[in-house]
């Protein structure tokens, strides 16, 4: 839950609700009006882009000393059918967990936010406790929250989705050019169009895999021209590479493999299911690069693995 952290953080200290912040005083899962109104919160709160509903808070932020296991306790699995049967989405991104509210235990609903709105596609009556029909939310209407209320969307408010989603599709964008901008030195970029799972979809291809180092487009890959050097060699190539200014050991490529995860790096490492590990042209080339920028690359290298926990230095 560090993801709603924050916004936790921030319910208390304010004590007020808001356009991420809802709170409610009880729930009683038995109860149609109960659920009715909580879904369309959740909702109007997927719509806004997430956030959080924190059972057994009063409106003024004071804690409401009521029963709300019952929530805690309820299927995850329910709440998504009762989402579905009112929108027609099976929306389950949420998540459910007790939190301190003031030295005392409450209920906090994690609400991630939708790629597409929710529309309400049916109409949300229900009964009160005094016999009067009341409704929720109607079909057709698509609700944000403005403020502390869940309310029926205008024009404003799917510019403000809209304007949302660009800058995650920004973000992501940036991140991967991030990545590409990060690559080791001779690190390859390629794209690649992705096919349907399903081998019995009308757009997948078959293939058949060969040993032909000519073969068009796929072709099995050898590890043994591509990472042709063990541990030893590796030594061998990068101490005749920087001379006499330091001499690499095992224990200095040891610390090197796990400080830059070159576990992760298919680049430069391969693991044979029953062999050693084989190291690449790539890797060699890396670390001799890395040791003429900064001679102190490996010295680091072994004080960085001094600080990791124990379980990363296995």
């Amino acid at each position: 839950m560090d993801k709603y952290s924050k916004l936790l953080q921030r319910a208390k200290e304010t004590k007020k609700e808001s356009k991420r912040i809802e709170f409610k005083e009880k729930i009683d899962v038995n109860s149609t009006g109960d659920w009715c109104e909580v879904i369309k919160d959740i909702v109007a709160i997927a719509n806004s882009g997430g956030g959080i509903i924190l059972f057994g808070v009063k409106n003024d932020g004071n804690y409401a000393n009521t029963y709300i296991s019952n929530i805690f306790m309820y299927d995850a699995a329910n709440i998504t059918n009762k989402i579905a049967k009112y929108t027609g989405v099976q929306f389950s991104e949420f998540e459910m967990s007790k939190v301190d509210w003031d030295g005392n235990e409450i209920v906090m609903l994690g609400i991630e936010g939708v790629s597409s709105p929710m529309v309400f596609k049916i109409q949300g009556n229900y009964t009160n406790e005094k016999g009067k029909q009341c409704s929720a939310f109607s079909a057709g209407t698509i609700y944000f929250r403005h403020g502390s209320k869940s309310e029926p969307g205008d024009s404003d408010d799917l510019r403000q989705f809209i304007e949302r989603q660009i800058k995650n599709i920004r973000k992501s964008w940036f991140s991967n050019i991030r990545k590409v901008v990060e690559a080791p030195v001779g690190s390859q970029v390629k794209v690649l169009i992705q096919e349907p799972k399903g081998p019995n979809s009308n757009n997948s291809k078959q293939i058949r895999l060969v040993d032909d180092p000519n073969a068009p487009v796929y072709r099995k890959i050898d590890y043994d021209e591509t990472h042709p050097y063990r541990q030893k060699e590796i030594i061998q190539i990068v101490n005749e590479a920087i001379g006499e200014k330091y001499q690499v050991n095992q224990h200095d490529l040891l610390c090197v493999r796990k400080v830059h995860k070159v576990s992760n790096n298919p680049l430069f490492y391969h693991k044979p299911k029953f062999a050693t590990p084989q190291y690449s042209q790539s890797f060699a080339d890396w670390i001799i690069e890395q040791f003429n920028k900064d001679h102190l690359f490996f010295y680091k290298a072994r004080e960085s693995l001094r600080n990791l926990p124990k379980k990363s230095r296995a």
